[in-house]
């Protein structure tokens, strides 16, 4: 069943320098796509961030030393197994899909990105990898957007993409992202499988930069259940052929990255497990930002918070409780706390003559949005979340069986 909160796929047109493929390669689903391949063109500088989870996957570490040679020609990634905990068979796996991408694509191994996702503590069919891949490779095609995204989804209900442009050194350059997350979602680095291209021209170190930022103000800002997922990576590619001056100003297209990756970020939580609203907390008041964030945090990872969204519950003490619990600067007595536009309580107390029913009937709706004030300086932040249902336990009471 598609998640209500399901946000359609936008129109997608290629990225030059960019081609793909999906195929199902029987890693563990049966009757669906689970192998992404995709090839870029000669010159394609890329940057990329990695979960800070201390148990990461075999392609994890594989990506984190190739990304130090900053190119790349070939992105490989599967669903359904998730190659994390598997020793030194991982290591075999990943240097296999490697060596065989390469093979199809080109180029050296290194070249090669690796991306796995699904059940951990197995051991990973590689082989079924490396024999699916000649085939996808012949099949590679600048319009295979929605295939991508649907052979990286495991638990995910709807195929996830975003899209923008923007003008760099006198050149309209597009940027390009597909994502993949349902559950094992908390933010600590990206908190899912996603992966960005474009056609602009930016250096290996500029890239970067432009990516940790905008995952810091995207990935960085959601949770759907607080586990860290052991195979969180982000990846940015950057064919160069859209022909623009590589020492160009990045603001605009910064901006753009920055607005795909929020809206792929969204589209995660929208997917939630289970999830039935969307929640958007906004802390302001602060001390700074950073204990604005913290709080705004503790408040979406609150089982009881999100338990009360699902149930329509306007319990604003659960949001209190959730605020002081954070281990940041708060003071009860200056404390203000609304949902839905309405200040439900403010500095401490309930506010005088305070009618509940426009809040209710916000809570009855898709997406959710409350507001704290800390009244303690000018620090702010914002984190969104999504509501707990008995639809969590479900999927993952299952999720092996």
């Amino acid at each position: 069943m598609v998640s209500p909160l399901a946000v359609p796929l936008p129109a997608l047109p290629p990225v030059a320098g960019v081609r793909l493929a999906a195929a199902a390669a029987g890693i563990r689903y049966v009757g669906r796509t689970d192998l992404v391949l995709a090839e870029f063109a000669a010159g394609t500088s890329v940057a990329g961030v990695f979960t800070r989870n201390r148990c990461p996957g075999a392609p994890v570490d594989w990506c984190r030393a190739a990304l130090v040679g900053g190119a790349a020609r070939a992105l490989v990634v599967n669903a359904g197994n998730a190659n994390v905990f598997t020793g030194a068979a991982g290591q075999v796996s990943t240097r296999a899909t490697a060596v065989a991408a390469a093979s199809v694509a080109g180029c050296v191994p290194g070249e090669v990105f690796l991306a796995s996702t699904g059940v951990i503590g197995e051991v990973l069919p590689h082989e079924r990898i490396v024999a699916a891949l000649p085939g996808l490779h012949a099949s590679l095609a600048d319009d295979a957007w929605e295939q991508a995204a649907r052979g990286i989804m495991t638990t995910d209900t709807f195929p996830k993409a975003s899209t923008r442009t923007a003008m760099l050194g006198g050149s309209s350059v597009r940027v390009t992202g597909i994502a993949k997350g349902s559950g094992m979602i908390a933010p600590d680095m990206a908190t899912l499988l996603c992966f960005v291209f474009t056609d602009a021209a930016v250096p290996a170190v500029t890239l970067q930069k432009l990516l940790r930022a905008g995952v810091d103000l995207s990935f960085n800002r959601i949770t759907v259940d607080s586990d860290t997922s052991t195979s969180d990576t982000v990846l940015l590619f950057a064919t160069g052929e859209a022909g623009n001056a590589p020492e160009a100003d990045v603001a605009a297209f910064g901006a753009a990255l920055n607005e795909v990756l929020l809206d792929l970020a969204l589209q995660v939580v929208r997917d939630g497990e289970g999830a039935q609203k969307l929640i958007r907390i906004d802390v302001t008041g602060a001390v700074d930002d950073r204990s604005a964030r913290r709080v705004a945090l503790s408040v979406a990872n609150s089982p009881l918070v999100k338990t009360a969204v699902a149930g329509e519950d306007a319990n604003w003490g659960r949001i209190v409780m959730a605020v002081g619990k954070a281990g940041e600067p708060a003071d009860r007595d200056r404390l203000s706390v609304g949902v839905g536009g309405v200040w439900m309580a403010r500095e401490g107390s309930v506010v005088p003559g305070y009618d509940e029913a426009p809040v209710v009937a916000h809570m009855r709706g898709r997406e959710i949005v409350i507001a704290i004030d800390l009244g303690l300086g000018g620090g702010h932040d914002t984190a969104w979340t999504c509501d707990l249902t008995h639809g969590y336990i479900d999927i993952n009471g299952s999720y092996r069986s």
